[in-house]
């Protein structure tokens, strides 16, 4: 065989095993890359699944958490409204405790207003009873004079005019226990056509009075300029009367407690007036006492606030007042000056 053939065939033989050893490479770093991302494939299952568990364990650790605020909460809940029962328990307690208070200072008007009549009757009534004496001792006589009879007649007369002086003074005692008793009644009353000037003028002699027995001391001017062409309007008239009631006594306060400071110098004054504007029937209550500072006006009509001292005032009066006039349909406005004067205006529709 030549060389040359030779050659070929080591060269052929070369390159064959080349090509074998290529082709091993290619394969042996094809399969080593398959088992990587085998191995990839199962690190990443592996840690799909160590985070699966994880997440389940923490979804549980959630549930168990939401368990116990809910649980928490759900107290809390019950003891809020525990709380909340008991206020509107302490709530209704004092409301009706300001009832009683303007009650028990409605009655300490009346009583010192029903005092007058009674004492006339009983008065005008033992006249009479001397009277009646003096004339069965005319009678008894056989004959009469002249004089006698003239006495007799006198007797007649005065005896007519006392009875009529009872029987309006007995009128009076009942209109004036009517009134009390009209007052004293729950809040679920009628409405009715009502006077006002003379409802008023009522509430202003018994707010004046209530204060008058507990303080003989007191005194203060009054002055009133009612629209007599004011008709009746429908309202709940023992509603109302608490309302004027409320912001008479607190005029009176007012102006009392600066008298106490400026001295007998100072002229105490509240003024009541009634008239029509606007549609409306207007009430307005001024007093020139100190006036309200600029500081507490928003807060007069909240409930349990109060400027008078601890014992004096459980700060419900203006905030019930306020309730009242609202579920009338009408409006409480407020203003004042410090140091000089503060007017409320009730405005009830209907006029």
């Amino acid at each position: 065989m030549d060389l040359p053939d030779i050659n070929i065939q080591y060269r052929v033989i070369i390159g064959i095993s080349a090509m074998v050893l290529l082709f091993s490479s290619f394969l042996i770093s094809f399969i080593f890359s398959e088992r990587k991302k085998l191995q990839y494939h199962k690190d990443l299952q592996t840690l799909h699944e160590q985070q699966k568990e994880i997440l389940t364990q923490q979804n549980l650790i959630l549930d168990k958490k939401v368990q116990e605020r809910t649980a928490e909460l759900v107290q809390q809940k019950e003891a809020l409204q525990h709380s909340l029962s008991e206020l509107k328990l302490a709530q209704s307690q004092l409301i009706q405790r300001e009832k009683m208070a303007s009650l028990g200072e409605l009655t300490a008007g009346i009583a010192h207003e029903i005092q007058n009549p009674l004492n006339f009757v009983n008065n005008f009534s033992e006249i009479n009873a001397e009277l009646l004496a003096e004339m069965k001792d005319h009678l008894s006589r056989e004959k009469l004079s002249s004089g006698g009879q003239e006495q007799i007649d006198t007797l007649s007369q005065d005896l007519s005019k006392n009875l009529e002086k009872i029987i309006s003074h007995g009128k009076r005692a009942d209109s004036i226990v009517k009134g009390m008793l009209q007052h004293a009644r729950s809040s679920a009353g009628s409405q009715e056509p009502t006077d006002i000037n003379a409802l008023c003028a009522e509430c202003i002699k018994l707010s004046y009075q209530g204060i008058r027995a507990r303080d003989k001391s007191f005194n203060a001017n009054t002055k009133t300029n009612f629209d007599p062409k004011l008709g009746k309007i429908n309202i709940i008239p023992q509603e109302i009367a608490r309302v004027l009631l409320n912001l008479l006594n607190n005029a009176f306060y007012a102006v009392d407690e600066k008298k106490k400071t400026k001295g007998v110098g100072f002229e105490s004054a509240v003024f009541v007036e009634t008239l029509a504007e606007n549609g409306n029937l207007v009430i307005r209550i001024r007093d020139n006492g100190n006036g309200i500072p600029e500081k507490i006006l928003d807060k007069i009509f909240h409930p349990f606030f109060t400027t008078k001292p601890a014992g004096q005032g459980t700060g419900l009066g203006l905030s019930l007042s306020y309730d009242i006039v609202k579920a009338a349909g009408g409006q409480l406005k407020v203003e004042t000056r410090e140091g000089e004067f503060t007017e409320f205006s009730l405005l009830l529709p209907g006029t």
